[in-house]
Formats: C-alpha cells, sequence, structure tokens
C-alpha cells in the first residue's frame, strides 16, 4: 500500500462547497459553493481558483460535450458559459415548491445529466422531509422524473458495465443500487447495498473507481469510505482533517488523484478554529487505484 497523502489545494473556506468534477482539457478541478452560489474552477497548474458568481443556490456542475458546462441552479437545469460568464436556463423543475433547490447531480455514459432536488435547509441536515425527487435531463432538453419522496438528493454513479445505477439520500443513511437500462435511462429494482455506520455519519457524495469500487464521503463524518457494491462490504477508510467532508472526484492527469470537497456552514467560531481548513478542497494521492473520467452532457 502506498503512503497516502492529503493536501488541501483550495483554501477557500466554501459554505457547502460540492460536485467536484475533473475537466481534462483545462487540467482544472470544478467545484460549487452551493450556498456561496458559486461555480468555482481550481487550475492544477496556476494552483489558482476562478470562481462565477450566480443567481441563486448551485449544487451540481457537469461537462459539456459542446464545450463549456451545465449546472443546476435553484430548480433549474442551465448552460454555463465560462468565459462569457454567462448562464442560460435549459429548463425547470419542481415549480409548484418555491422551497425546493437542486442538489446532486451527474452525468450518466449515455450523456444524460441525473440530478436531483431537496427542501432548502433550515440548518444543515435538517429540513422538510420527502419533498424532493430525482430527474433526467435528456440530450434533447426534455426531462424525465423517477420518482419523489426524497429527503436529500445526493451522490449518483453507475457500474463499469453501466448495468447497475447508485444513488444515495442522504437521511436513509444507506447507499442504494438500481438496475439500469443504458438504452432508455429507466431505472428499477431498488435495493440498499450498504447501510452507514454510526460514526460515518450522513452519506453525501459519491464517484466509482476502475475496480468498480465505490468511494462516499461521509458529511459530519470527516471520511471518504470506499465500498465493494457486490459484498456490501466497506474496504477503506481515508480520514480528512475536516468533518463536513461533501463529496468526491478522481482527477489530475491518470485520474490517481482524489478531490473531495468540503462545508463549513453550520459550524461555529469555536468548531472553525479547530478545523481552519473546513470548506476547503483536498486532494488525495498514494491510493493505489484511479478512478473513470466524467461523462458530458450530450444535449
Amino acid at each position: 500500500m502506498s503512503s497516502i497523502r492529503i493536501e488541501c489545494v483550495a483554501k477557500e473556506g466554501y459554505r457547502i462547497g460540492e460536485s467536484p468534477v475533473w475537466d481534462e482539457k483545462e487540467s482544472a478541478l470544478l467545484c460549487v459553493d452551493i450556498t456561496g452560489r458559486k461555480v468555482c474552477r481550481w487550475s492544477s497548474v496556476t494552483r489558482q481558483v476562478q470562481a462565477i458568481s450566480v443567481d441563486a443556490p448551485v449544487s451540481s456542475v457537469a461537462l459539456r460535450k459542446s464545450g463549456d458546462y451545465v449546472i443546476t441552479l435553484g430548480t433549474r437545469f442551465a448552460a454555463l458559459k465560462w468565459k462569457e460568464q454567462l448562464v442560460t436556463t435549459i429548463t425547470q423543475v419542481d415549480k409548484d415548491k418555491p422551497n425546493n433547490r437542486f442538489n446532486d447531480g451527474k452525468v450518466d455514459p449515455a450523456g444524460r445529466y441525473f440530478a436531483g432536488t431537496m427542501a432548502e435547509e433550515i440548518r444543515p441536515a435538517v429540513l422538510e422531509r420527502h419533498q424532493g425527487s430525482l430527474y433526467t435531463l435528456f440530450s434533447d432538453l426534455s426531462v424525465v422524473k423517477h420518482f419523489d419522496q426524497v429527503d436529500i438528493s445526493n451522490g449518483l454513479d453507475w457500474s463499469l458495465d453501466h448495468k447497475t445505477f447508485f444513488y444515495i439520500d442522504s437521511l436513509s443513511y444507506s447507499v442504494d443500487a438500481f438496475d439500469y437500462d443504458l438504452q432508455t435511462g429507466k431505472i428499477g429494482n431498488r435495493r440498499s447495498i450498504y447501510r452507514l455506520e454510526k460514526e460515518e455519519s450522513i452519506p453525501d457524495g459519491m464517484c466509482i473507481d476502475t475496480e468498480g469500487k465505490l468511494w462516499v464521503a461521509c458529511y459530519d463524518g470527516g471520511r471518504v469510505i470506499r465500498l465493494d457494491p457486490e459484498t456490501g462490504k466497506r474496504l477503506q477508510t481515508v480520514k480528512l482533517p475536516v468533518d463536513k467532508t461533501t463529496s468526491c472526484c478522481f482527477g489530475g492527469k491518470d485520474y490517481s488523484e482524489m478531490y473531495v470537497t468540503s462545508a463549513s456552514d453550520g459550524m461555529d467560531k469555536d468548531w472553525l478554529s479547530r478545523q481552519p481548513q473546513a470548506g476547503g478542497v483536498f486532494k488525495i494521492t498514494g491510493l493505489g487505484v484511479k478512478g473513470v473520467p466524467p461523462y458530458p452532457f450530450a444535449g
């Protein structure tokens, strides 16, 4: 086992850092600050962060095949032109729920953008329950709703053979799997593959490695855990110097680096003084596994 190193690469103190995505063309890590209403890009070359401010909570960002990015903004799917700092709405969901917003989102292997909603939080992880739904934005810009009654729609990814969709509704404290039809984007046969233990706290963002194992960031648990979706066993725990770890992705030249976002919302002065890197973005090297490059939205 090579030695694991953890480095805080972006010390921006995001309120809710989320949705890390590696942009190979730019050699950069994209992420968002949900309550800070910013889409951010950290260059691994200059080690600088650029940020674009938006007009609503922005909860996920994804690459777009035609160039630039797509984001989930409030209850809208939107397009983001980086250089022009231009945001245009693609479509809106949950129009009957003014208190809702999108949360985590990710593009599937066929180029569809999956993202789910939740009610706005009163405090971190405290909110009106069962208000969210899971949606897909197709390349023709139509939207399908898969199911509702979601608390906090969160981490998502697909198995290496694209036959299984993995999904987290945070307050269920469970990582779930569905059968997945790549042709149609339909999901079914939901089942739990891992239940979090008390000290792992709340499951948040998630990604998959090239060995087909899942990595889950544990909000309030200060760690990422590696799971085997076949056996339901935890294989590894990597602890971070902050409690509110929110999401993870692989990146770097050969996708052997892991990037982990974190949050500082809900932390008082005393807590923040103990964890000055809260809200930072961390790079983990030496895990000995690689990740899968992100898929771009095909629309």
